[in-house]
């Protein structure tokens, strides 16, 4: 009740002198607007049987007490659902609207901005749409708005930037576009201003980095671009800024106004180029500088000044010469990330006594050298080492102070195990999830018992490309929670321990190049979430195992080069309907026919069944393994030589672009066209006598054609069109294979550091990039998930589950997908596929591309067809159906050859059955 009689004295100044009768008369109005609001939010706290309804639960009142009037809307978390009414509007005394965390919708009503004396209105968290309503702009003493994460679009309406005694604006996570209002910071009284996560473009308003008062300010994860006025870094105020994940450009403005208040920055994800400006160095305040995954250049600043600094992060720069050395002294330095720049030198050896506090140490990627300072070990904060892709040498050194430690990445150096203390060392961090020690000189055999006390809390171990040798310890079968395995490129021999069946959270199994013998153990059949199982190049032998038919998730098996025999089981691979990027079986023993049932893989993207001693004929159901021209053109291949197969190879299907088929190696196989070396088969009478009708037929096909002039141009076009694809499918000479796994460096670096320039499209939970891959010619689409906006990571889930068995010459084909972790240690996802350099069909349409403004009939009745066979495909070809459910011009894009691919399945759905239940259970895609 003081807080109500102190929000009462606030709001005397606001109320007009009433006589009595009128504010009876404004006191039963309260009530009924009240009584409305109960009914439309679905407000169940309120007693409406007591007369005095300042006593219901979150309303304060002023006035007289016989003639109460409501200034105050208190309930946060309250439960709250529907729309805000217009009755809101007419508790004219209202001073406060506080409803944060609750289930409202709809829109704001402009009625709102009849509350003139409304001074403060929180409606943060809830799942209001619309657009901001010019009207509030009539609530001259508003001092707060807050309407931070809901789904309220449009631009912010300038005239917000007129209120004189707004104090706090705070906009963010929501869909507002346009500019910034170029008034927002006139008002004197302005120190928070948080924009943040919204898809607004433009510069910084000049008003708002010259307002005098302004403390706060947040703008990252928008589209913003130009230059960083100056005047903001030399505010009196500021004391944060966020300008992160934008498009800025220029180089970083010089701090000239000392002493600054200025305690974190944050302008990580533009385009600055440039150096850091020394000038930094004398922000001694400064408890965050975030500068990452811009173009800045030159060397490191003296930072010694900054005793406070906590976080400082200059990864993904072009930043060269040696660390300073008091940045390995700074005694607050929680995050020190200095990954993919150019920078070289020693590990200091103190660095573990003087980076007490340190908790992510993030240094891939540079030239660093030398052994790693035994000190780290006293470092027993540490959460995060990345340490990985440098020339880092010596013995790895002992962890066991790190009792914290959850990710460890030393990959890619030229580190040696010495007695392997430090791996058995590893039993002390509980905490344990990654572990990443690849491409070293690891040798040896595992310590006995090792394996045995690693953390269970493991979910990736990669110990691959090292000369680890002997037998993989039992103890493995301890790590339940593994997900990811890989020891390949190693010399373990022995046989594959049964015991990895009971890993039941494993997703990758790479064992390959090794020195294994023996049977694959039926064991791994358990792994019902397997999805990539590599045991090429060892020395198995036996049989594939029928009981492979329970890892019906696999999309990748490769079993090549090895010594298994037998026939291939085709009622085991007709359960794995998921394989779609590789089956290898070449360069074993096989025998017998190539089964029937391999035609049921109809999304199998690479097959490679050669260098066996299969006999018999190739059934012509292989050729409706994948519903592509070409197969796919460069990502698919069929590849059957040397075995001993026999008669005609067959046509159409993935047999139609003879130039992607290699069946070399088999005397007894010929063709009816021409396949590399094939020898024609020889015809025979029925087939001469049907060279005769042949003719006849062909001209009563042109009379009929005569008629059907429509159908002639389509003719024309269509055998145009094939000639350009094939033409395209020949100057593309990589196979799937070739594309490796990609790590967050590949994609940054493809993408010249998620550079703004890059962007080709974005939404509400992704940017889309173009880029190039290992410095290839070739382009890729890469789409990255903003993962901080609810529902982007469901929407990565769900749409690899909807695109990883779709493979289609008419669909934007999916080059593969990134899981991993960035720098900070954050998830990160992306997708990369296919690059389409010539627009969509909502450009041509509205001519914003004008060489291809002018369609003609005969281009569109291709375009057409290229939307209906991709259509027919996904609803009758794929297994399960899937409904694309957001077909529209701009969803519809041209390669450079201008064939028609259907893109983005952001509202896909997947149609697990026919019946009324089964599609209720469809997976849809929002993104």
């Amino acid at each position: 009740m003081a807080c109500a009689l102190v929000l009462a004295i606030l709001v005397s100044s606001v109320l007009h002198p009433l006589s009595l009768t009128t504010l009876a008369d404004e006191s039963d109005n309260n009530r009924d607007a009240l009584l409305c609001l109960k009914s439309r939010l679905s407000i169940t706290t309120w007693n409406t049987t007591s007369p005095d309804f300042c006593t219901w639960r979150g309303v304060s009142c002023t006035g007289q007490p016989q003639l109460p009037l409501v200034v105050a809307l208190d309930m946060e978390a309250q439960g709250l659902t529907g729309e805000i009414s217009l009755c809101m509007s007419n508790l004219t005394s209202l001073v406060r609207i506080h409803l944060p965390n609750n289930q409202l919708s709809g829109h704001l009503p402009p009625e709102i901005g009849r509350l003139s004396g409304l001074r403060y209105l929180n409606l943060s968290s809830n799942a209001l749409s619309g657009e901001i309503p010019e009207s509030l702009s009539l609530c001259s003493s508003l001092d707060v708005l807050a309407l931070s994460s809901n789904s309220v679009g449009g631009a912010i309406p300038p005239l917000l930037g007129t209120l004189r005694n707004l104090s706090s604006l705070d906009l963010s996570s929501n869909k507002l576009s346009g500019e910034i209002p170029p008034l927002l910071g006139s008002s004197p009284a302005l120190e928070s201003v948080s924009l943040a996560n919204n898809f607004l473009e433009g510069e910084i308003p000049l008003f708002l980095a010259n307002c005098s008062s302004l403390r706060y300010l947040s703008l990252q994860n928008n589209s913003l671009s130009g230059a960083i006025p100056a005047a903001l870094f030399n505010s009196s105020t500021i004391t944060e800024i966020h300008v992160s994940m934008n498009n800025l450009s220029g180089q970083i403005p010089p701090f000239t106004n000392f002493p600054s208040k200025l305690n974190y920055l944050h302008l990580t994800g533009n385009s600055l180029t440039g150096i850091v400006p020394p000038s930094v160095g004398n922000l001694t305040r400064l408890t965050g500088l975030l500068i990452a995954q811009n173009q800045l250049q030159g060397n490191i600043p003296d930072l010694s000044k900054l005793s406070g600094l906590q976080f400082l992060d200059l990864s993904y720069n072009n930043l060269s010469g040696i660390v300073p050395p008091s940045i390995y002294s700074l005694p607050l330095l929680s995050f020190l990330g200095l990954a993919n720049n150019n920078l070289r030198g020693t590990l200091p050896s103190h660095m573990g006594n003087t980076l007490s506090n340190i908790n992510s140490l993030i240094m891939s990627n540079n030239h660093f050298e030398g052994d790693i300072p035994a000190s780290l070990a006293n470092a027993s904060r540490m959460e995060f080492l990345y340490l990985g892709n440098n020339l880092l040498s010596g013995v790895v050194p002992s962890f066991s102070s790190m009792t914290n430690l959850q990710v460890l990445m030393l990959y890619s150096n030229q580190l040696e195990a010495g007695d392997w203390t430090f791996f058995s060392s590893l039993a002390n961090c509980t905490q344990l999830l990654k572990v990443n020690l690849g491409g070293n000189k690891l040798r040896g055999n595992l310590p006995p018992g090792s394996v045995a006390t690693l953390p269970k809390s493991m979910v990736n171990l990669i110990l691959r490309s090292n000369y680890i040798s002997g037998t993989i310890p039992l103890e493995i079968g301890n790590l339940s929670k593994t997900s990811l395995l890989y020891l390949d490129n190693n010399i373990f021999t022995g046989p594959i321990p049964s015991i990895l069946g009971q890993l039941s959270k494993l997703v990758v199994l790479s064992l390959s190049r090794n020195k294994f013998s023996g049977e694959i153990p039926p064991s791994i059949g358990n792994l019902n979430q397997l999805t990539e199982l590599y045991l090429q190049e060892n020395e198995l032998s036996g049989s594939i195992p029928t009981s492979l038919a329970g890892c019906q998730k696999l999309v990748a098996l490769n079993l090549s080069s090895n010594g298994l025999n037998g026939s291939i089981n085709g009622r085991m691979f007709s359960k794995l309907n998921q394989l779609s990027w590789l089956l290898d079986l070449s360069h074993n023993q096989f025998t017998e026919s190539i089964p029937l049932e391999i035609g049921s893989l109809i999304n199998l993207g690479s097959l490679n069944l050669s260098h066996n001693k299969l006999r018999g004929k190739i059934p012509s159901a292989l050729g409706a393994c994948i519903r592509l021209e070409a197969l796919n053109l460069d990502r698919n291949l069929l590849n059957m030589s040397f075995n001993n197969f026999e008669g005609p190879v067959p046509i159409g299907g993935a047999f139609a672009n003879t130039s992607s088929v290699f069946a070399q190696g088999n005397a007894l196989l010929c063709s009816n066209v021409q396949v590399n070396d094939l020898p024609r088969c020889s015809t025979s009478a029925s087939q001469r006598k049907r060279k005769f009708i042949v003719p006849l037929l062909a001209a009563l096909s042109a009379v009929v054609a005569l008629a059907l002039i429509l159908g002639l141009v389509f003719l024309v076009f269509h055998i145009l069109r094939k000639n350009k694809r094939r033409r395209s499918s020949q100057s593309i000479d990589h196979t799937y294979t070739e594309f490796k796994r990609l790590t967050y460096n590949d994609v940054s670096k493809a993408t010249n550091g998620f550079s703004p320039n890059n962007i080709v499209g974005s939404g509400q939970f992704g940017i889309v990039y173009k880029g190039q891959l290992d410095g290839k010619d070739s382009l890729v689409a890469v789409k990255v998930f903003k993962l901080n906006q609810y529902g982007a990571l469901d929407s990565f889930i769900a749409e690899c589950k909807a695109l990883r068995n779709i493979r289609h010459r008419n669909l934007v084909s999916v080059i593969t997908a990134c899981s991993t972790y960035d720098l900070m240690g954050n998830e990160f996802k992306a997708l990369v596929f296919a690059y389409m350099a010539n627009g969509s069909l909502e450009n041509r349409l509205h001519a914003k591309i004008q060489k291809n403004a002018d369609l003609s009939l005969g281009t569109v009745i291709c375009i057409a067809v290229d939307i209906a066979s991709a259509l027919e495909y996904l609803h009758n070809q794929c297994i399960p159906p899937v409904v694309h459910c957001d077909l529209k011009p701009s969803n519809i894009l041209f390669d450079d050859d201008d064939n028609a691919y259907v893109c983005d399945f952001g509202l896909a759905r997947l149609i697990h059955g026919y019946s009324s239940e089964a599609q209720s259970n469809s997976t849809s895609i929002s993104g």
